[in-house]
Parts: C-alpha cells; sequence; structure tokens
C-alpha cells in the first residue's frame, strides 16, 4: 500500500483533491484529516492497514491540493460536510467506511465532520472510525430538527448544481410571465422595473 494515485474530483469553484492506495474493487475507505492539515496525514498510517481495502484521503476545500474556496466566502463545518458527499457521490460509493482524524473528528469551528455525515447520512456508512475524538454529541431533543434541515441543505445544493445549464434566453414578454408565475405577490408592473436591472438582453433573448 506504499504506492498512491492523485485524483481530482470537479466542484463548482475548482476542484477536491485526493490520494488512493490499494485495489479499485477494495472495500472503500474514505479518509478525512485533521485540522489545517491535508491528506498526507495518511501516509505512514495506511500502509500498515488492512490491504483488501480501497483508501481514499481527501483534501478539505482550501487545504492540500484542493482548490480554495473564493475570496470572501468563509469555510463553514457544513460546507465540509458537503465536499465528503460530493467525493462520495463523485466516487459513486453508495456504502462506504469513513475514517476521521482532528477537524476530520472534532473542532470548535468545525464540529465533528466524520460524526455528522454519518448522522447525517447513515445509509451511506458502514463503520465509523475516530482517530483522536470524542464523537458527535446533540441533545436528544434538538437532533430530528437538526437532522432533517442540514440535510435539506446539502441535498438541495447539489440537486441543483447537477440541474446547473446555460440560462434560458426567454423574449422580455416570456421573461416577465416567468418571473409573475414564480412570484404571484408582483405586479405586472412591478416585474418589468425588476427585470430592468434582473435580466440580460442577449442575440437570442
Amino acid at each position: 500500500l506504499g504506492m498512491f494515485s492523485e485524483l481530482k474530483f470537479p466542484v463548482p469553484w475548482g476542484h477536491v483533491a485526493a490520494k488512493a492506495w490499494g485495489p479499485l474493487e477494495g472495500h472503500p475507505v474514505l479518509c478525512l484529516h485533521g485540522w489545517l492539515d491535508n491528506a498526507n496525514t495518511f501516509d505512514r498510517l495506511i500502509p500498515l492497514l488492512p490491504r483488501g481495502c480501497y483508501y481514499v484521503a481527501m483534501d478539505f476545500s482550501g487545504h492540500g491540493l484542493s482548490s480554495h474556496r473564493p475570496a470572501g466566502c468563509p469555510y463553514h463545518f457544513l460546507d465540509y460536510v458537503t465536499d465528503v458527499r460530493r467525493v462520495a457521490e463523485a466516487l459513486q460509493w453508495r456504502r462506504f467506511t469513513l475514517m476521521g482524524h482532528s477537524m476530520g473528528n472534532f473542532s470548535l469551528s468545525y464540529c465533528f465532520i466524520s460524526p455528522q455525515f454519518c448522522f447525517l447520512y447513515p445509509e451511506m456508512v458502514d463503520k465509523l472510525i475516530l482517530l483522536e475524538s470524542l464523537g458527535f454529541l446533540l441533545a436528544p431533543e434538538d437532533t430530528e430538527a437538526w437532522l432533517k434541515s442540514k440535510r435539506r441543505v446539502i441535498d438541495r445544493l447539489l440537486s441543483l448544481e447537477a440541474k446547473e445549464q446555460t440560462p434560458k434566453a426567454r423574449s422580455p414578454e416570456a421573461a416577465l410571465q416567468r418571473l409573475l408565475e414564480a412570484n404571484s405577490h408582483l405586479t405586472a408592473e412591478g416585474g418589468a422595473i425588476l427585470l430592468q436591472r434582473g435580466a440580460t438582453e442577449t442575440p437570442a433573448g
């Protein structure tokens, strides 16, 4: 398991980089690095682990060889959880083992990324391995609301990105009609005022 390959997964702001060890057909294990670290965290550990697995250690956005988010965009803990979901999707992994270290597990600002992923997507994780972590603690009365709201945010974001296409060109009349259909409180006059600044005219419409 000493040899590894470099991987890149496209994301809207660039790419998420990763390193992979082991046979492609092996049991999938996604490895999450710690606070201010990168995928090289696992260089000395992976060769000591079972050889029948396919290990992928990702660089979180802004770490290692992964693209930084655009200037002015904060790195919120849920963005890192979403990065994990993106990589799992790109690998077409329906179920895998998750191994997290430090930030991948616990930090005051990034809040248990690997346990949170397990909590949000339990159907995708068969085992959770925590290195230097306390686990993810949440008051029982908060659990259901937290789970629903956070999973909805991630799923909607990824769904919108998957559908993202070149904006449709419409006639001014059709654009106004579309705006009024989507905003029942708008008058035709108000919609026309908004479109003056909210739409761009092209040769196609």
